[in-house]
């Protein structure tokens, strides 16, 4: 049991598991058709964005300026749309923008060798306070036809609940059965011994930084179609909820070993905590504190599992 491959994501499932039989059971108007299709469609784009944490998280990096790129994408793509481009057009708009802006982070991230911390952390702030400066706040309304991609509420939710889910198992696969998703493991786990064997391990942190854009903008795209009007901070606070998502789902912050779909549980864990609240008629300060909880049990496991496993190479060596 102790090299049990998947415990901690199965853990994570488990007290997700918890959480929905105990609202089974206290609170069964939690599972109302239309509010639980609601949850799930907000939480789409988050997902998105979680994924393409997890590839940057896997090479041994971070990027916090993802919640400031996500709004800058939604304020774009609402922009072209009232201009009068076509709503099919916005999806590959949105991916070159935010593939752009994580080519940026990469370049100085990957390129020049700067810590990625401090160069997402920079770029975190000027998208924010260049849309500040720009948009004033103003909302950006959208013109008919966007809203659900021109469908019903319901037929649209499912739209982006099925292509999201369609998306999340792609990269899934890809993680786990194509070279290059082999390749950002192998980068996070050991720069060098992967230099060694053929890899190029500026290339892979690169591209996964661009990777993170391109799905931060389909992210975005998703989120526009949601509602008649683009909020220019639609992704204040983002960031943190997608690192912690990742983090909580079993993905080693310090890189090479984690599973893509342990943190999509681990999204739908944190996100299940306020509607839980709700419906349990528990004041709402208390999400933050469970949310807390969860992720300092999640981080406190994760120091004990690479404490467990430095003493193992110790008594081996």
């Amino acid at each position: 049991m102790k090299d049990w491959r998947y415990r901690r994501e199965l853990a994570v499932a488990a007290l997700l598991g918890c959480i929905l039989l105990g609202l089974a059971i206290w609170a069964p108007a939690f599972y109302q058709a239309q509010p639980l299709l609601s949850l799930a469609t907000r939480e789409a784009p988050s997902l998105i964005v979680t994924c393409g944490m997890v590839i940057v998280i896997l090479t041994r990096q971070i990027d916090i300026s993802v919640g400031s790129m996500f709004s800058v994408c939604g304020v774009v793509c609402g922009l072209l749309a009232a201009s009068g481009w076509p709503v099919w057009s916005l999806l590959p708009a949105g991916v070159v923008i935010g593939g752009a802006m994580g080519a940026v982070n990469g370049v100085f991230i990957a390129g020049l060798g700067l810590p990625s911390i401090v160069v997402t952390l920079a770029m975190l702030v000027a998208l924010r306070q260049g849309l500040n400066l720009f948009r004033q706040g103003e909302f950006v309304t959208l013109p008919d036809g966007v809203q659900w991609f021109g469908m019903s509420q319901v037929h649209g939710q499912i739209v982006v609940l099925c292509a999201t889910g369609v998306l999340v198992a792609l990269l899934a696969y890809g993680l786990q059965r194509i070279s290059l998703g082999r390749h950002f493991y192998a980068v996070g786990s050991d720069a060098e011994a992967s230099r060694l064997a053929g890899l190029k391990p500026r290339r892979v942190t690169f591209l996964a930084f661009v990777f993170l854009g391109a799905l931060t903008g389909i992210a975005a795209m998703v989120n526009v179609v949601q509602s008649p009007q683009v909020q220019p901070l639609s992704g204040y606070g983002m960031e943190l909820k997608v690192i912690a998502a990742v983090v909580v789902g079993g993905v080693a912050i310090s890189g090479g070993r984690g599973y893509l779909w342990g943190a999509a549980v681990g999204l739908l864990l944190l996100a299940c905590i306020s509607p839980a609240l709700v419906y349990l008629h528990m004041e709402a300060y208390w999400e933050k504190a469970f949310q807390g909880a969860i992720i300092l049990v999640a981080v406190l496991a994760e120091g004990l599992r690479a404490r467990s496993a430095r003493r193992h190479r110790t008594d081996f060596s």
